[in-house]
């Protein structure tokens, strides 16, 4: 099953076409996605006969967040043996888990508007839960997972680590600062959910590429870490954690600019384009990957 929100509804797709989910369930099912989570095995049963010849051609460019307002979300730092050794850091024997705020959420078309000189991509696999969990067993997380998703952890290094102890949250919680999308899939779309393909590119130049295999903590084992301690409700998200190829100990980082379009995808789960914005950042400091696009443009 996959479900993406179109102008602010519940759309499951049937190929290249949508339905509309309140409409076609007659109701059964709110319009609201983030609704759609309490009830989300009944939805899954419905999905098999749902009236699929009742589709309609999809508008993509009001793609928004298809999971719009989780009511908590966790994000896993330094989740990749390469990320860490990139970094600096030693492998972490626990996961370290931070949050997103959800005001930071948004679509996989959204302009995001950059805070700094020093914002960072970081591509990511993100959970959506299904069910309500607390001490679950390792073996049947997946099975409370709702779907997957693409996700930006983007990060202004400067406030992300300002401080000691430094502000992982609020560096990474910006308006934007959390693209997801385009759709949620569910596990069972997925041949190997444990081992998909994720990257990331800016301007046309791939940046990041790994597979989620390679994670130090599983989805499964990260799920059942958190669960040990927090209720997990449906609709939560879980922000995995990101692979090697940031600008954190880079010696002459290259950090994002406005005019830059950041591409991130997920094999079998779709991809995000996020343009940045703010050209009076770069301009003011005379970056001259701005100047230079500034120039081309008016030629």
């Amino acid at each position: 099953m996959r479900v993406s929100n179109i102008a602010g509804r519940a759309v499951l797709l049937c190929g290249e076409r949508g339905l509309d989910i309140s409409r076609a369930s007659d109701g059964r099912f709110p319009s609201d996605p983030q609704q759609l989570f309490e009830n989300w095995d009944a939805l899954r049963s419905w999905a098999l006969d749902a009236p699929v010849d009742d589709a309609a051609v999809l508008h993509t460019a009001q793609l928004g967040p298809p999971v719009p307002r989780p009511r908590q979300i966790f994000a896993v730092a330094l989740n990749y043996a390469d990320h860490a050794s990139e970094a600096g850091f030693h492998l972490p024997d626990e996961p370290l888990v931070f949050t997103k705020f959800a005001s930071s959420l948004a679509g996989p078309h959204h302009q995001v508007a950059l805070s700094s000189l020093t914002v960072d991509w970081e591509v990511e696999l993100v959970v959506a839960m299904g069910r309500q969990v607390h001490r679950l067993e390792e073996e049947s997380a997946w099975e409370a997972v709702a779907g997957v998703m693409v996700g930006q952890d983007l990060s202004d290094r400067t406030v992300q680590l300002k401080g000691d102890p430094p502000q992982f949250s609020l560096g990474k919680s910006f308006p934007g600062f959390g693209p997801i999308g385009p759709v949620l899939v569910s596990p069972d779309e997925l041949p190997q959910p444990d081992d998909l393909e994720l990257g990331c590119s800016v301007n046309g130049v791939t940046v990041q590429s790994s597979r989620t295999s390679e994670m130090i903590f599983s989805v499964s084992e990260l799920i059942a870490r958190l669960a040990a301690v927090c209720t997990l409700f449906p609709g939560d998200l879980i922000f995995t954690g990101t692979p090697s190829g940031t600008n954190g100990g880079k010696a002459q980082p290259q950090y994002l600019r406005a005019g830059d379009e950041l591409v991130s995808w997920v094999t079998g789960v779709g991809e995000l384009r996020n343009m940045m914005s703010g050209p009076k950042l770069g301009l003011a400091t005379g970056d001259p990957r701005v100047a230079e696009r500034r120039t081309s443009t008016l030629s």
